[in-house]
């Protein structure tokens, strides 16, 4: 009876640990969201600079998109983005720079299931809204793009300037 107790208490043990593990940083090896190039989280407790809309939407011609595709921003500025998925499918935004989106497209086409709920990302289902809270510390052109595979190659791009 001991060594069952003893078995079954290591295998909880191992278990909580492993669960541990997986829930100490979002994404899988390699996908780390502890810097970012367009600044930082911003404090939901402080107030914005305004709040930006964007819908997550299909057309009939099959393009995938943002509304706007555009937005430019003051440095320093703290910013909410609305996002909402106005499509049929599932959609993300993910606030970056290009070269690092590119990155994380080819980890997303390696593993398409991934999903995001990041400071600067979300994944969103169809009729689904969500916010992120942004200040853009650094000038510069950033992107925000759907890397679920195709939805980028079907034009689910955006760029935000940052002067």
């Amino acid at each position: 009876m001991k060594v069952r107790l003893h078995t079954l208490m290591g295998a909880v043990a191992a278990l909580a640990l492993s669960a541990g593990l997986a829930l100490a940083g979002p994404g899988e090896a390699g996908h780390s969201h502890r810097s970012f190039a367009a600044g930082e989280p911003g404090d939901p407790k402080k107030p914005v600079a305004r709040t930006i809309e964007v819908s997550m939407l299909e057309t009939e011609d099959a393009k995938m998109l943002f509304e706007p595709n555009k937005v430019e921003i003051k440095r320093g500025e703290q910013v909410k983005f609305v996002l909402k998925n106005t499509g049929k499918v599932d959609h993300e935004f993910m606030l970056d720079s290009v070269q690092n989106n590119a990155k994380h497209k080819v980890a997303m086409e390696q593993n398409p299931d991934m999903e995001h709920d990041d400071p600067n990302g979300k994944r969103l289902a169809p009729s689904a809204f969500n916010e992120i809270v942004w200040r853009f510390t650094k000038a510069g052109t950033f992107e925000f793009a759907c890397l679920i595979p195709g939805h980028y190659e079907s034009g689910m791009k955006g760029t935000v300037v940052v002067k």
